[in-house]
């Protein structure tokens, strides 16, 4: 019979080995330079100057760029087998982006409290965020992408070009390093402030509370049902959020998602809330 202290010992051996393999086959990957004439028949599908024109930013090496307009629809369609979608670049892209916004907000409003400024970093640098950023540079126009994804482009417009955008940060940042993705960016924040854009309402709470508990080193916030009530065709449901065992804020919608953003709308107020009574000075 196998002992706990033993199959804990196992899964650490497995996990061990499974990190091992990763690294190893990583560095076999990186030694395979991808083959030019893939990217050479896809850059002449790119308007290079009007990209550079669009980014503020000379382009030294084309193919990051390649990869960071190419869809993985594209792929599935063709036989560039040695050619990966956009999908790296923008996990790279996202880094970069919550690094810089988090630095210029910092920079830029000296007396704000931490939870003010993850309320601000995460209105700059969500999906919403990414739409907007994209639409404004039409960033459609330099996508590569199979024919039914461009047809369909009605329902997943927003989610590909909110990639490619972070894809691009990814690419701009291998290029030239992060001093001219830093200056584009904080121009993109900049303009889309100037713009109003945070004077919109903004329903993503949960993301919020979601970033807000992790700067803590708080556990994930938790939703629970605690009430549903009508009929089937005019559900009101009930919902709190907790914070390890903690409640931080119950809310009711028609659905359960709604319900959910409500609590985490009442989570975020009292966590700023808290934090400014931290901070204030005490009266004697």
């Amino acid at each position: 019979m196998i002992s706990l202290r033993q199959l804990k010992t196992r899964r650490a051996l497995s996990f061990g080995g499974w990190i091992a393999n990763f690294f190893r086959r990583f560095t076999l990957q990186k030694s395979s330079p991808q083959t030019p004439p893939l990217f050479t028949s896809l850059a002449g599908k790119i308007d290079f100057h009007q990209l550079e024109r669009t980014l503020n930013y000379r382009i030294k090496n084309q193919m990051v760029f390649v990869q960071a307009v190419v869809h993985r629809s594209y792929l599935q369609n063709s036989n560039l087998s040695n050619l990966q979608s956009n999908e790296r670049l923008e996990f790279l892209g996202d880094a970069v982006l919550n690094l810089v916004v988090a630095e210029f907000l910092y920079s830029t409003y000296p007396n704000a409290e931490e939870g003010e400024l993850t309320i601000l970093r995460s209105r700059l640098v969500n999906r919403k965020a990414l739409i907007y950023y994209a639409r404004v540079l039409n960033i459609w126009d330099f996508l590569i992408l199979s024919m039914s994804a461009s047809q369909a482009a009605e329902k997943g417009a927003d989610t590909i070009i909110a990639d490619a955008f972070e894809a691009l940060l990814g690419a701009m940042y291998l290029d030239g390093g992060i001093k001219p993705v830093q200056k584009f960016i904080i121009l993109q924040v900049e303009k889309a402030l100037r713009n109003g854009f945070l004077d919109a309402p903004d329903d993503n709470y949960k993301s919020a509370l979601l970033e807000f508990a992790q700067a803590h080193g708080m556990p994930i916030p938790r939703y629970s049902v605690i009430k549903e009530e009508g009929p089937d065709h005019d559900r009101t449901f009930t919902v709190e959020v907790f914070i390890g065992k903690e409640s931080f804020g119950t809310g009711v919608g028609k659905n359960k998602k709604e319900a959910e953003q409500s609590a985490a709308e009442q989570g975020m107020a009292r966590f700023v809330h808290d934090t400014q009574e931290q901070h204030r000075p005490s009266v004697h």
